[in-house]
């Protein structure tokens, strides 16, 4: 590791260093950074640190949420996040994933972590939440934003919808859990298109959309460029996570995603049962076995801290209910399966890869690789290439688990090895259009609930392709990069179809709900902020919601006294189990199938058309259809910054209300883009607010009355253009691009071993300052707590390995697997160690410790501790001078004490020792039949 003084925003953007660690930094007139350095590692460095000084808030929020730690500064409204993000062991899961990574990939994430931890100082003080919520910014780990990945997205597959599939089987019959089948905006509502060189003016693709989030201060996208010598891309990045994933233009080639909508979670039912010495058992396949289980503690704000019991089954970790005795279908113990938890994969090696794409083809092999969230992908290239697929990890299992809750005792509902084969296709030339809306589409073969259709084929209703347009000759008008403004802003509800066809049969109308009947369907359904009819008209939808709830058939589910929504399952799912909101989402499928006999459908429109016509108040849809951005920050009040929107939550605009509870909305698009690929200068894009999370900053809400009247600022790529908007000097410490030091696999190895069926295992010499993140996610997670360091802060791991590289009789090296850190291990001599002076040392003892990394350990490969015990033992009496191995694990770790045995080593005698009572034990080489 190297220490620069960095210059970060000189005027021009200029920092003056040499191109290993020269970066700029450039602003056009919207604020938005356009990063240009001299190599990747500078980038990412410089990404990091950008991020810090424009959204220094936001990434602290993100660091707390992956640790479960967000309710000691936000109160008790945030302790159910935390109680989930321990017990689904988010954190844990992030340094496993970390610990995976190719090393280049590790070295490029760890350089953004560096520019971040240099950058939160500064972006910390110019930010006022810090002070309103008295919180100092905390630091950054390597596996961090892995954690600010998973985080953001381990409730888009939706499996909280499991639960409520589960109790509408339980209440109405299994042939009814799919009735709500409809997915609410909560993970829908975001749209992307493709049109082909054939259907534009310029004879080069577009492509554009806009994905569907909560709109949150400051925004969940950032606007960024980020340029080198190795590639020049622009796009929306994710604040705390280096790169551009999801929407991105590199020049030669473009992409966008939507939610695939596709499954790829699953929830077992647990049987748990507490042992006599306070231990966790559960039942599996093959009978009651020990499980891992610690407890945690969640600081509150104002309040009592709460205890967290976090355990974790062959399954995955147990995120709903407690160890009981007897199990109670009251009272489930539901654990949670994950691929990135099962795999130690994350897919972050794509990220790089993605930037350094030329073309489709280079973009459609990097994301082979890509793992969560599961997304359908469009792209093209200069060259007029396409590509329409699925991209992510589908694990093979069984079709009901995608459906319920199933038995974790089974074998019937494990996961079988490798995942789904994932469709890939071009866009269909006959039409020139590929469109994506979370529809059922290419991904049907792999999830339950899809968004409506209607999105989709308005789109190809508006850009003049719909279904069939290549068999009847139609391929429409030619499309520019500024016509998608168009298409974004659409209004049409094509939902409002069935409730409207009702209204028009319903009887015995009253004449002020005649008319209210006659007005309605004369409407042109658009949701246009101007309307009042579409404010009647989510009146009368609202009405007719309230009304089916009522309704004896759906009682069942939509009773006041539900102990399973209230008591059984966590405060987090209720919104996946309320009730009314699901009925809102599924009104056509509801006012269609025959669950409700046609008469009491019709006579529950007619009487709502008699209860609304009666109201007889008129508003604007976008006096009542407002929206409160979200804001972490204890005790604010949210935001409106607009009067009102037009839109709703089956529009292409999709603004979405929640029918039946509310006009207000909360999710929307949270960023609009059009790629060219003719010329990049032309695409387009805006967020909802600005490129700066700092209130009260120039760029903080400037781009909100672009976002809010559907129009779209450009995209500026001429160097020339930009200029600087502020002033920030700062001190930077630097990663240095890879090196034998940065990079374990790029370091010399003073033993390598290939080891059959297990790969080749590789010795290299510690570095406490680069490994110090990697050890210390290690050292001091709760499985390690025998290592006697889980108390201890990156920086003292770091001073603990800088001791012992100083000691000419102890050693410490990283075990590689196949290139991939698997093991710390450490050699000692014992008459120059305390374990000397606890027993009688022999000429030729050698000292060994062993420490197993947590993306793997006993269980993941079979044999694989004693594969790695192999590899060391062979190190050590490589040397003929070595005659016996001696280690002295904590006498209570009865596993470590019984893989020694299993491997050939003779158990001795306890030992005091004055951090822990340990047992000796022995293996000699004439036990391994060794000259």
């Amino acid at each position: 590791m190297t220490t620069a003084d960095v210059d970060s925003e000189r005027p021009n953007g200029r920092s003056g260093h040499g191109p290993a660690d020269d970066f700029e930094v450039f602003r056009d007139d919207w604020g938005i950074p356009h990063l240009k350095a001299g190599g990747a590692l500078a980038l990412a460095r410089a990404q990091g640190h950008n991020a810090a000084l424009d959204r220094a808030w936001q990434l602290e929020t993100e660091r707390h949420r992956v640790l479960g730690t967000t309710a000691a500064y936000l109160g008790a409204e945030a302790v159910d996040w935390d109680r989930f993000a321990r017990r689904a062991r988010l954190a844990d899961t992030a340094r496993r994933c970390f610990g995976r990574l190719a090393p280049e990939t590790a070295a490029w994430v760890s350089a953004y972590v560096d520019g971040v931890n240099a950058g939160l100082a500064e972006g910390a003080a110019r930010a006022p939440e810090f002070a309103a919520a008295g919180l100092a910014p905390g630091r950054w780990e390597p596996w961090t934003p892995l954690g600010v990945w998973l985080s953001t997205h381990i409730l888009f597959a939706g499996f909280p919808t499991k639960l409520w599939r589960e109790e509408v089987a339980r209440r109405l019959g299994d042939g009814r859990a799919t009735l709500f089948a409809t997915d609410g905006p909560g993970t829908s509502g975001s749209n992307g298109w493709l049109l082909t060189g054939a259907r534009t003016t310029t004879g080069a693709p577009v492509i554009a959309g806009d994905p569907h989030r909560f709109i949150e201060d400051p925004g969940v996208y950032q606007q960024i460029r980020l340029a080198c010598p190795e590639f020049d891309v622009v796009g929306l990045a994710v604040p705390g996570v280096p790169g551009i994933a999801h929407f991105g233009h590199a020049g030669g080639v473009a992409w966008a995603i939507t939610n695939a909508m596709a499954d790829y979670q699953d929830l077992y039912r647990e049987q748990l049962r507490r042992t006599a010495d306070g231990g966790v058992e559960a039942l599996g396949p093959d009978g009651w076995y020990a499980v891992h289980a610690h407890t945690e503690t969640v600081e509150v704000a104002g309040g009592e801290p709460e205890t967290v019991e976090v355990v974790e089954t062959d399954r995955g970790p147990v995120i709903i209910g407690d160890v009981h005795d007897e199990p109670s279908p009251d009272a489930p113990v539901i654990s949670l399966r994950y691929p990135p938890r099962v795999t130690g994969d994350l897919g972050f090696d794509v990220l790089p890869a993605l930037l350094r794409a030329r073309t489709v083809a280079d973009l459609d092999a990097a994301l082979d690789g890509w793992v969560e969230p599961v997304n359908v992908v469009l792209a093209a290239d200069t060259t007029g290439a396409t590509l329409h697929r699925v991209a992510g990890h589908v694990p093979v299992r069984p079709h009901e688990n995608r459906l319920r809750v199933v038995p974790a005792h089974d074998p019937a509902y494990a996961w079988r090895e490798g995942a789904e084969p994932l469709p890939r296709t071009e866009v269909d030339p006959a039409t020139g259009t590929a469109v994506m809306a979370n529809e059922r589409g290419l991904a049907a073969p792999f999830g339950i609930e899809f968004a409506p259709p209607h999105r989709a084929h308005r789109i190809r209703e508006l850009l003049g392709a719909p279904p069939g347009a290549g068999e009847r000759g139609l391929t429409g008008p030619p499309w520019s990069a500024a016509d998608m403004a168009a298409v974004h802003t659409d209004t049409r509800l094509a939902s409002s179809r069935q409730l409207l066809s009702l209204l028009a049969w319903a009887p015995d109308l009253g004449p002020d709900a005649e008319r209210l009947r006659d007005r309605l369907l004369l409407w042109d359904r658009h949701m246009d902020a101007d309307s009042t009819d579409a404010t009647l008209y989510s009146r009368l939808r609202a009405d007719v919601v309230h009304r089916l709830a009522a309704h004896p058939a759906l009682r069942p589910v939509t009773g006041d006294a539900d102990p399973w929504r209230s008591a059984a399952y966590p405060p987090l799912f209720r919104p996946w189990l309320a009730a009314v909101p699901r009925i809102g989402y599924a009104l056509e499928t509801l006012l269609t199938v025959g669950l409700l006999p046609y008469e009491d459908r019709l006579a529950i429109v007619a009487a709502s058309a008699e209860a609304v016509a009666a109201t007889q108040a008129e508003s604007p849809w976008g006096q009542v259809h407002r929206v409160s951005p979200w804001q972490a920050l204890p005790g604010a009040t949210p935001e409106e910054v607009w009067p009102g929107l037009a839109g709703d939550h089956d529009c292409v605009l999709s603004t979405s209300s929640v029918p039946g509870i509310t006009d207000l909305f909360a999710r929307g698009p949270a960023a609009r883009y059009v790629w060219d690929l003719a010329r990049r200068e032309d695409s387009l894009w805006v967020v909802p607010f600005g490129a700066s999370g700092v209130p009260g900053s120039a760029h903080h809400r400037d781009q909100s009355e672009l976002w809010a009247s559907g129009r779209l600022a450009p995209v500026v790529t001429d160097w020339n253009l930009l200029h600087r908007t502020e002033e920030s000097t700062t001190t930077m410490t630097t990663t240095p691009e890879p090196t034998t030091s940065a990079v374990p696999a790029l370091r010399p190895a003073v033993h390598e071993q290939k080891v059959e069926g297990f790969g080749v295992v590789r010795l290299v010499p510690v570095d406490p300052a680069a490994d110090a993140g990697l050890l210390h996610g290690w050292v001091t997670e709760e499985r390690a707590r025998f290592w006697g360091m889980a108390d201890h802060t990156r920086e003292q791991v770091r001073e603990i390995y800088e001791f012992v590289g100083s000691l000419p009789t102890h050693h410490a090296y990283l075990a590689l697997r196949d290139g991939v850190p698997a093991a710390l291990f450490q050699t000692y001599e014992p008459d120059a160690d305390p374990v000397g002076e606890c027993y009688d040392v022999q000429p030729g003892d050698f000292g060994i410790h062993l420490l197993i990394a947590p993306a793997e350990g006993e269980g993941a490969v079979k044999g694989y501790t004693d594969a790695l015990l192999t590899a060391f033992i062979g190190y050590v009496f490589s040397d003929p001078a070595h005659l016996r191995v001696v280690v002295e694990p904590d006498a209570r770790n009865e596993k470590a004490l019984a893989r020694m045995v299993r491997v050939g080593f003779e158990l001795g005698p306890e030992i005091r020792k004055p951090e822990k009572t340990a047992r000796l034990a022995f293996l000699t080489r004439a036990a391994l039949g060794l000259a």
